[in-house]
C-alpha cells in the first residue's frame, strides 16, 4: 500500500518523465491526504487538498469510497473544511459517476434532513450508473411513501439526465493533423510494447505516434485555440487492426478535452477521420468516447474518358485528390446539415457520422450514458407505473417484406432486446442484443477493470453464460511489469465472476492460453453473440465482435451490447484444393480472389462474412474466420453441416471438461453451465428440432464471392510490401503473393509458428516436417531460428499424448518451463528450434520481437510496421505471413523456398485439407 511519503517520492520519479502525478485509487494513501486535510496546522494540507478534488479515480475504486465518505461527513456537518463547502461537496460527488458516490447519495437523499435531502436528490437526477441494489433502494422508498424518492423517479421517467444536458454544438471547426499515408493501424496509436502502461493514461499517453508528431499535435492547438485537432489516415482507413480504447484515449488526451475538472487524464470526444473511414471496431470505441469519425473520400479513383478505372504500372488504380486536409488545414463540421465545409465551400456528406444514435453519443459523452440511462429510464417508469416517454431516438427497425434472413439477422433476430415484437428485422437495424461470451484479454484487461469501476459495476451480469479473462498477451516474459499487473488484474476479474487464466489463490497451474482459441472452445452455441477485447474475437461457432475495453466492460456488467445489424457478404467455395496445399493458402486466396473478383474493392470492409466452411470443425475453421479481421471485416460467421458442428461441440465440451478437471470453474459453475447448454444443443441438432444454423434462400447479401480452389497451385504469402512505392499500399494485407515470386532465394531470418492462426493441426505438421526432412537428408539444421508457441495448454497436453510433442522436443534446444518463466524478453536468437509457452508471443510485438530489420515468416496474423518486427535505419522489418509448412521450410533453409522444395518436403505430410460441402447450406 502506498502512503503520502512514498506517494511524494513517485511524483518526482515522475517529474523527471515530464509526467504529473498519478491518480489515486488506493484507500491508505487517500485516506492519509483525508487525515491531512481535517488537521489545519499540516504542512502537505494544500497538496492534500489538490490530491483528493482533482487527481482521486472516481467510481468503484477503493479510494473513490474513500472520497465519497469524506464528502457525505461534510455534507452531514460532521467535518468542517473551508475550501469543500457542502454545495462543492454535492458537486465533487456529481462527478465520481456511481459506485459509493451514488450510495452516499441516496443515504442522504433519502435520510430525515429535508434540505439536504433535496440538494442530494437534484444531483442525482442527473446520474446514470444505478444498478440493481441502488434501484431497488429508490423502488423500496418510493413504495413506502417517499416524496423525494418519487420526485427523483418521476426525473429518471422522463430522462432528465439526458434531456437536460446541453446540445451538440451545431458548427465545429477542426485542424488536420495527418497521422499517415495508408490506412493507420491502432498499434501507431498505441503501440502494443506498451501495453504495459495502459492503464496509466497519462504515461501511456506519451507513446503516441512520435514525439514529433506530439509536438506537432500541440502546436496546431495553440495556432488554433478554437478548433479541434483532427486525425486524418490519409489514402486510407483509420484505427485497422484493433478497437484498442488506450489508442482512442490517446488521441482524447492530446486532441479531445476534459471529462470532468475533477477526474485527471481521461479525455473525451476526439475527432478522427480517414479517407476511407474509420475501422469499424475502432469507430465503436469512438462513439464510447462521444467522439467523431468521418469517411473523408478525399480520394478518388482516377477514370479515363470511358468512365474505366485508370491503373498504374504495379496494376493499382491510380487515385486523384477531391480536396486537400493536409496538415494545418481548417475545416469545419455542420452536426446539423451533416455536412464538412471549407470556409463556405461545401466538400462531402458525413451524415453517417451523425445518426441520431450517434448524436446522443456525443450530446451524452459517450455511448456508456444512453445504454444506461435507457435502463434507467425503463425501470422508472415501470415502478411508477407511467407510459415511456419517447426521449432516445427510435431503435433504427429495417424489415423488407418477402426478404430471407442471413445467418447474422437470424442471430441478431434471436438476441434483440427492446425491438418491436413480432418484427424481423434485416441488415442495417439499429438493435440493442444479450451477449453470451464474453472476453477480456491480459493488456486491455486493467483498463476494461477501470471501466468497471468507473461505470460502478462490482459482478458480472447474470444474463451472460460465459466470460474469460486471458493471460495470453503477457505469457512470454514473466518481468516486472507483468508481476505488477497481472496479479491484480486476475484478482479484480475472478472477484467479478469471471473464468480467470490464472488464478489469484494459486489453487490451479496458470494458464496463459490464447484468448481467441478460449472463447471459440466456451463458445457451445452457433447462435451466440461474442464481444471480446480484442480484434481476433472472430469465433467459429456464433458471431463475435472484437471490441474496444471499454464495450467489453459493458458487456460484463449489463450482459448487453448495442450496434447495426451489419451486412454480409456471402463466401462460398468450388473446385478442388491440391494435395500440397494447407488450409492457410485457401484462406489467403480468398482475399486475393475477392479483391480480383471486384476491381480492387474490398468487399469485405465492414461487413460480416458468411463462410459455408460446411466440412471444416470449429478448430480448423478458425484459422478463416481468425484472418477476417485482417481482411477489414466487422465479423464472421461458418455456416456448418450438422454433424460438423457436433464433433465441434463435443472437441469444445471436452476441453471445458478439462478446465474443470483443473480447477477453473467458479462458485456459480459456470463451466458446468457451458457443457449444459453443449449437450443441449447436441440434442436438438441429433433430434432434427433445431438444425445448425442457415441462412434463408431468399437472403440478401451485400456481395457474394465464390473462391476457385482449382485456382491456388502454390502456397500464397500475404507480404507487408515494405518497398511499395506508393506507401499506401504497404502494410495492408491485401497484397497476397503466390510462392514462386520470391524465386526461392529470398533470405529468412527469423521463423514463427503461433498465435491464434494455428491449431492442433499445425504443431502436429511441424513435427511430420522436421521428421520428413530428417528422412529426406539425414538430419534436421536449422540455417534460421525456428520461434513455436502453441496457442493452449490443452494442445500441448494432446501433443504429448499422441507423442508429437517428444518430436519437438528431440530438434528443440529451449524448452519453456513454467516453473521458471523467462524474467525477461530475448534480445537474440540462435538457429534452433524455440518451445515457447503458449500464448500470443511474436505476434503481440509487446514483450518478445524479432531482432530489428529481420525478415520474419510468421503463422501470425500482424503485418504492421514495427509489430513483430522493428525497422533499422538501413533495412525495414519485413513480417510476411503464410502456412505452416511454408515457415518451417523456410528456417530450414534460411531462405524462400521454390515450389519443387516445398513440395517435396510436404510429400505424404497431413496437411490441413478442405473440401467443399457438397450439401446445400440454406433453410
Amino acid at each position: 500500500m502506498m502512503t503520502y511519503n512514498d506517494y511524494l517520492n513517485e511524483i518526482e520519479e515522475r517529474k523527471a518523465q515530464g509526467l504529473h502525478p498519478k491518480p489515486i485509487d488506493g484507500t491508505e494513501l487517500l485516506s492519509e491526504i483525508i487525515a491531512q486535510i481535517k488537521d489545519s496546522d499540516n504542512a502537505n494540507r494544500e497538496d492534500s487538498l489538490k490530491f483528493f478534488i482533482y487527481n482521486t479515480v472516481p467510481g468503484t475504486t477503493p479510494a473513490a469510497g474513500v472520497k465519497a465518505k469524506f464528502l457525505k461527513e461534510i455534507i452531514l456537518g460532521e467535518s468542517v473544511v473551508s475550501e469543500i463547502t457542502p454545495d462543492f461537496a454535492f458537486e465533487l460527488l456529481s462527478h465520481m459517476k456511481g459506485g459509493p458516490s451514488i450510495e452516499v447519495l441516496l443515504d442522504l437523499a433519502l435520510g430525515n434532513d429535508v434540505a439536504i435531502a433535496k440538494d442530494a436528490a437534484k444531483v442525482l437526477k442527473t446520474q446514470v450508473f444505478l444498478y440493481e441494489a441502488d434501484t431497488a433502494r429508490l423502488e423500496a422508498a418510493y413504495k413506502s411513501g417517499n416524496e423525494i424518492a418519487e420526485a427523483i423517479l418521476e426525473s429518471y421517467a422522463k430522462a432528465e439526465f439526458f434531456t437536460k444536458l446541453p446540445e451538440v454544438v451545431e458548427e465545429i471547426k477542426v485542424v488536420t493533423f495527418v497521422a499517415g499515408e495508408g490506412d493507420i493501424s491502432t498499434d501507431l496509436l498505441s503501440p502494443g510494447n506498451q501495453a504495459h502502461s495502459r492503464s496509466d493514461r497519462e504515461l501511456h499517453g506519451k507513446c503516441l505516434i512520435s514525439t514529433e508528431a506530439q509536438n506537432e499535435i500541440e502546436a496546431l492547438k495553440a495556432q488554433h485555440p478554437d478548433a479541434s485537432v483532427m486525425l486524418i489516415a490519409e489514402k486510407g482507413t483509420m484505427g485497422v487492426g484493433s478497437s484498442r480504447m488506450s489508442g482512442v484515449n490517446n488521441v482524447a488526451l492530446w486532441t479531445g478535452k476534459k471529462a470532468s475538472p475533477y477526474v485527471p487524464f481521461i479525455n473525451i470526444a476526439p475527432i478522427v477521420a480517414g479517407t476511407n473511414g474509420i475501422s469499424p471496431i475502432f469507430l465503436t470505441t469512438v462513439d464510447v468516447t462521444g467522439g467523431i469519425g468521418l469517411d473523408l473520400k478525399n480520394w478518388v479513383k482516377k477514370l479515363d474518358e470511358n468512365g474505366n478505372t485508370v491503373l498504374n504500372e504495379s496494376g493499382d488504380a491510380v487515385l486523384e485528390e477531391v480536396y486537400s486536409v493536409a496538415t494545418g488545414t481548417v475545416l469545419t463540421i455542420n452536426t446539423k446539415t451533416k455536412k464538412l465545409y471549407s470556409g463556405g465551400k461545401e466538400l462531402i456528406d458525413i451524415s453517417k457520422a451523425f445518426t441520431p444514435q450517434k448524436m446522443e453519443f456525443i450530446k451524452a459523452g459517450g455511448s456508456y450514458a444512453i445504454v444506461f440511462g435507457k435502463k434507467l429510464q425503463t425501470f422508472a417508469a415501470k415502478t411508477l407505473g407511467v407510459d415511456l416517454v419517447s426521449v432516445y431516438a427510435p431503435s433504427k427497425e429495417v424489415s423488407i417484406e418477402g426478404q430471407g434472413l442471413t445467418a447474422v439477422e437470424k442471430i441478431f433476430n434471436r438476441n434483440a432486446v427492446g425491438t418491436t415484437p413480432g418484427k424481423v428485422l434485416h441488415a442495417g437495424s439499429d438493435v440493442r442484443i444479450e451477449v453470451n461470451i464474453v472476453g477480456s484479454q491480459d493488456t486491455t484487461g486493467l483498463m476494461t477493470s477501470q471501466e468497471l469501476e468507473s461505470m460502478a459495476a462490482t459482478v458480472i451480469s447474470p444474463i451472460v453464460d460465459g466470460a474469460y479473462q486471458s493471460g495470453c498477451h503477457t505469457a512470454s516474459v514473466w518481468d516486472n511489469k507483468s508481476k505488477a499487473n497481472i496479479p491484480r488484474l486476475m484478482k479484480f476479474m475472478n472477484d467479478f465472476g469471471l473464468i480467470t487464466a490464472r488464478d489469484p489463490k494459486g489453487v490451479y497451474h496458470s494458464m496463459t492460453d490464447v484468448i481467441h482459441k478460449v472463447l471459440n472452445d466456451i463458445t457451445v452455441d452457433e447462435w451466440a453473440i461474442i464481444i471480446g477485447g480484442d480484434s481476433h474475437t472472430r469465433m467459429s461457432k456464433g458471431v463475435a465482435f472484437g471490441a474496444d475495453s471499454g464495450t467489453v466492460a459493458l458487456a460484463l456488467a449489463t450482459g448487453e451490447a448495442s450496434m447495426p445489424i451489419p451486412e454480409s457478404v456471402k463466401v462460398t467455395f468450388k473446385g478442388d484444393m491440391a494435395s500440397y496445399m494447407d488450409f492457410r493458402d485457401v484462406v489467403h486466396a480468398t482475399q486475393a480472389q475477392m479483391l480480383q473478383q471486384f476491381g480492387g474493392e474490398n468487399v469485405f470492409q465492414g461487413k460480416i462474412i458468411e463462410v459455408h466452411i460446411g466440412t471444416l470443425t470449429a478448430d480448423q475453421a478458425f484459422t478463416f474466420t481468425d484472418w477476417t479481421a485482417e481482411m477489414k471485416a466487422k465479423a464472421s460467421i461458418c455456416i456448418s453441416e450438422d454433424d460438423t458442428l457436433i464433433e465441434s461441440l463435443e472437441i469444445a465440451k471436452s476441453r471445458i471438461q478439462i478446465m474443470i478437471d483443473k480447477g477453473m470453474d467458479n462458485h456459480t459453475q459456470v463451466l458446468k453451465g457451458l457443457i449444459a447448454i453443449a449437450d443441449k444443443r447436441i440434442k436438438e441438432i441429433v433430434s432434427g428440432e433445431k438444425p445448425a444454423l442457415r441462412p434463408d434462400a431468399n437472403a440478401k447479401y451485400y456481395a457474394e464471392v465464390v473462391v476457385d480452389l482449382d485456382l491456388i497451385s502454390e502456397p500464397m504469402i500475404a507480404d507487408p510490401d515494405v518497398n511499395n512505392a506508393d506507401v499506401s499500399k504497404r502494410y495492408t494485407h491485401d497484397t497476397i503473393r503466390p510462392l514462386s515470386f520470391y524465386g526461392g532465394d529470398k533470405k529468412v531470418d527469423l521463423g514463427f509458428i503461433g498465435s491464434c492462426m494455428v491449431h492442433k493441426g499445425d504443431m502436429k505438421i511441424l513435427a511430420q516436417m522436421l521428421k520428413n526432412i530428417e528422412e529426406q537428408t539425414g538430419k534436421v539444421e536449422f540455417k534460421a531460428p525456428l520461434v513455436v508457441a502453441p496457442p493452449t495448454y490443452n494442445i500441448v497436453d494432446e501433443l504429448k499424448a499422441e507423442g508429437d510433442w517428444e518430436v519437438l522436443q528431440k530438434y528443440s534446444g529451449f524448452e519453456f518451463d513454467d516453473n521458471a518463466p523467462k524474467g525477461e524478453a530475448r534480445t537474440g536468437y540462435e538457429n534452433m528450434l524455440y518451445l515457447e509457452r503458449p500464448g500470443c508471443n511474436l505476434c503481440m510485438g509487446n514483450q518478445e520481437k524479432a531482432a530489428k530489420g529481420d525478415t520474419v515468416m510468421a503463422t501470425s496474423t500482424r503485418l504492421f510496421q514495427g509489430r513483430v518486427v522493428e525497422d533499422t535505419e538501413g533495412k525495414k522489418g519485413e513480417s510476411l505471413l503464410s502456412s505452416t509448412p511454408v515457415v518451417v521450410l523456410s528456417t530450414i533453409l534460411g531462405r524462400t523456398p521454390s515450389i519443387e522444395e516445398y513440395k517435396t518436403a510436404v510429400e505424404g505430410i497431413n496437411l490441413t485439407k478442405f473440401a467443399p460441402s457438397h450439401k446445400l447450406l440454406v433453410k
